[in-house]
């Protein structure tokens, strides 16, 4: 219980600061929180990307199923990991807001 704890804090704060720090040098708030879908399956998936167009069929089918057999712990460090990345856009627009030309 402890160690889902802490790594739920850890991808919070990892995808936190890797969105804002995104969101910092491309100037796009919601960037990180379109492609952290595709950074998920990059994460789990052990394929090479270039699989998706050379073999689609086997690819996608290995890729359904690993997403079917993900744990419930994996979903909940995923979700908190996604949650990281949309809090890093609202810091990000309530700084802009507030004055802060360089965000």
């Amino acid at each position: 219980m402890v160690q889902l704890f802490v790594s739920i804090i850890l991808y919070f704060v990892m995808f936190f600061g890797i969105g804002f720090i995104v969101n910092m040098l491309i100037r796009k708030t919601w960037l990180m929180t379109y492609l952290y879908p595709f950074i998920l399956i990059i994460m789990f998936d052990n394929l090479a990307t270039w699989e998706y167009f050379v073999r689609p069929g086997q690819a996608f089918s290995t890729l359904g199923f690993k997403l079917v057999n993900l744990t419930s712990y994996d979903i909940i460090l995923f979700v908190f990991g996604f949650l990281g990345t949309i809090m890093a856009g609202y810091v990000m627009k309530l700084l802009r807001k507030n004055g802060y030309q360089m965000f």
